[in-house]
């Protein structure tokens, strides 16, 4: 028997595969696995030209852990290799049997055969010290012995084996601290590895396992029973045909597959051909997990290939805005790496992802339109990241995104009611210039603003704004149907005719030394005093010019940041209150009283907006001086 040499190429390799390329040893069963299957597919396909006379039911895999030995065996019953097979398959690394396969047979790149890079049968060398492939090739009478221990080379011999196929015996290495390497040798374990990654093999995957059972005869007596048990459901539900599968059918995997005891709102279930083949099967959940908006969330789809699990978590395969669904694909067109475990970030990739960021949109714009008490539970859920969406990356996706945000608002039915920005577009009046909001903590404070007071009397919606993002996501959208957005306490609302503008403006220069002498009180607080065009039954308020509203202050400066942002405040007063004239008054006879009043004035705008004031103690003070 003579001891071979690996290529020097294929050595560096193997060292490679060993220590780097594998994120977890345990994938090495997934390899095997699937090494296993192609050569049962191989052999099926023979046959069926050999006329062998052989079916699916005639195949199987099966799994021996030895703890006595320290063993684990992989069987399979498929095409089995000759001398010359073993030596260009496992005497050089990344050498593919399945591609030559194909390549041979003149098979389509599409043929259902997993390997392709010829290298995940080396993964065995992360779990074993020693490795032996026994196998027999179909229509040969001589069985070979392939023998290695790692980059020292093998050997390969005749052997004794009556029966076609290959049987894998990994000698695993011996337990550290670090490593229990012997876990791979328990039946839990096993089972645990083959559901995660090879349970839709499409062949049986089968192991003796051990059971407990009544003892015939007996109320409570149990004896340990031995059987060959199947671990694989091998028939993957989204390869199913849709009118086979009911809502309970779904909704049961859901629970199993994601430990979501509540229900999903809405599932996606299609097979997709074109520029790329896949299957997918997503969920839209009803409530967002625990962590879903922190940083330690991780988004991302199951990834499949051929129904052998790739990637628990492809977060290439969902956008920010939609990291919310769960689910999976399985495409047979990916190109993957040597590891099975990255994939190239080529244009397939691209393609299913943007494929599946459109079949979401249309689920949810078909949820927005059928069903809209499901899509607002929905919305509760996951409405802050669709409008994070859009104020992220500087609105590259408000095309896609800006019909399916809600936002409450005055016209609704109910205080608490939701509009889309369609159906505010729909109410507005002919005359209405922009789409008019309020921005606040809540529903109630955004609706008794001042300002929103007069917007709704006016006969005009407001829309309310209660989400930190809310008026980053407006400003960012800029505009919608043609409409621009207008903060009712910011700048021009629009609503005065021409002559009316003309009357505040000589009645502001009329008032000039009374603003004057009020922002000299306020110590810079505020940009300019003026008279207001926005005010109805409140004497005063704050409203704020340039890009930088008053919310966004109060939004950007609770985040923790060292440096604090400010508004252009100004201070505006309503014209026709008692107290715009006890401020005139004021300016001849008591200009520290007017001092104080402005004050109290500023302070009490300050909490209009729902902003802190300054100095409380100082606050209670000056009210007293004021009663007495």
């Amino acid at each position: 028997m003579e001891q071979k040499q690996f290529q020097a190429e294929s050595k560096r390799m193997l060292d490679l595969m060993i220590h780097s390329i594998y994120t977890h040893k345990e994938i090495f069963l997934r390899e095997l696995i699937s090494n296993a299957s192609d050569a049962i597919d191989k052999r099926y396909f023979k046959s069926l030209s050999d006329n062998e006379g052989l079916n699916r039911d005639d195949f199987h895999i099966f799994l021996h852990p030895d703890k006595d030995l320290r063993t684990l065996t992989i069987t399979d019953n498929g095409i089995g290799m000759t001398a010359e097979e073993l030596e260009a398959n496992l005497g050089v690394i990344a050498h593919s049997g399945s591609r030559a396969f194909k390549s041979e047979n003149e098979l389509d790149e599409n043929t259902d055969i997993i390997g392709q890079f010829g290298v995940g049968f080396y993964s065995a060398f992360m779990v074993a010290k020693k490795v032996t492939v026994r196998t027999k090739a179909a229509g040969s009478d001589t069985a070979y012995e392939w023998q290695s221990e790692g980059v020292d080379g093998y050997t390969v011999d005749t052997c004794d084996k009556a029966d076609i196929g290959t049987e894998i015996v990994l000698e695993l290495i011996d337990d550290t601290e670090d490593e229990k390497y012997s876990e791979y040798l328990e039946e839990f374990r096993l089972r645990q590895l083959v559901k995660k990654y090879s349970d839709y093999i499409r062949f049986p995957i089968q192991m003796e396992v051990t059971r407990s059972k009544k003892v015939e005869g007996t109320e409570d007596q149990y004896e340990d029973v031995h059987e060959i048990a199947t671990l694989n459901s091998m028939t993957p539900m989204w390869k199913k045909n849709k009118n086979e599968l009911t809502d309970e059918d779904y909704n049961r995997f859901y629970r199993e597959q994601y430990f979501d005891y509540t229900e999903p709102l809405s599932h996606l279930h299609s097979r997709n051909e074109g520029a790329v083949n896949y299957n997918m099967l997503l969920y839209i959940p009803a409530k967002a997990p625990y962590d879903y908006y922190s940083k330690s969330f991780e988004k991302g789809l199951t990834l499949y290939s051929n129904g052998v699990m790739i990637m628990e978590k492809c977060a290439d395969l969902l956008p920010d805005h939609f990291s919310f669904v769960k689910g999976l694909v399985d495409s047979e067109d990916l190109s993957l790496n040597i590891s099975r475990e990255m994939l190239q970030h080529d244009r397939q990739l691209k393609l299913i992802a943007k494929s599946l960021e459109k079949s979401i949109k249309n689920e949810l714009t078909k949820m927005l339109k059928t069903d809209r008490e499901k899509y607002e539970k929905f919305w509760e859920a996951f409405g802050i990241q669709l409008k994070f969406g859009i104020y992220n990356g500087f609105g590259v996706n408000k095309e896609l995104l800006q019909d399916l945000l809600l936002f409450h608002s005055s016209g609704c039915d109910k205080p608490e009611g939701y509009s889309t920005l369609a159906e505010y577009v729909s109410r507005m009046r002919e005359d209405q210039k922009y789409i008019y909001y309020a921005a606040g903590e809540s529903v109630p404070r955004c609706a008794g603003l001042p300002a929103s007071e007069l917007v709704r009397d006016k006969g005009y919606e407001v829309l309310y704004l209660t989400e930190h993002v809310d008026e980053f996501t407006i400003q960012t959208l800029q505009q919608y149907s043609d409409k621009e957005f207008k903060n009712v306490s910011a700048g021009d609302l629009g609503l005065e005719s021409e002559e009316d503008k003309t009357a505040l403006e000589k009645k502001n220069e009329e008032a000039k030394d009374l603003f004057e002498e009020m922002q000299k009180a306020l110590e810079g607080k505020v940009k300019a005093v003026r008279l207001s065009s926005r005010l109805k039954s409140h004497p005063v308020c704050l409203s704020s010019d340039g890009d930088l509203s008053l919310e966004m202050e109060k939004v950007l400066n609770n985040m923790p940041v060292g440096q604090k942002v400010q508004a252009e405040r100004v201070l505006e007063l309503n014209a026709d209150h008692p107290v715009f004239a006890v401020l005139n008054r004021l300016l001849t006879e008591d200009k520290d009283k007017l001092a104080k009043y402005t004050n109290l004035l500023y302070q009490q705008a300050l909490l209009i907006e729902g902003m802190p004031i300054e100095d409380p103690v100082a606050l209670s003070s000056m009210i007293c001086d004021l009663m007495v």
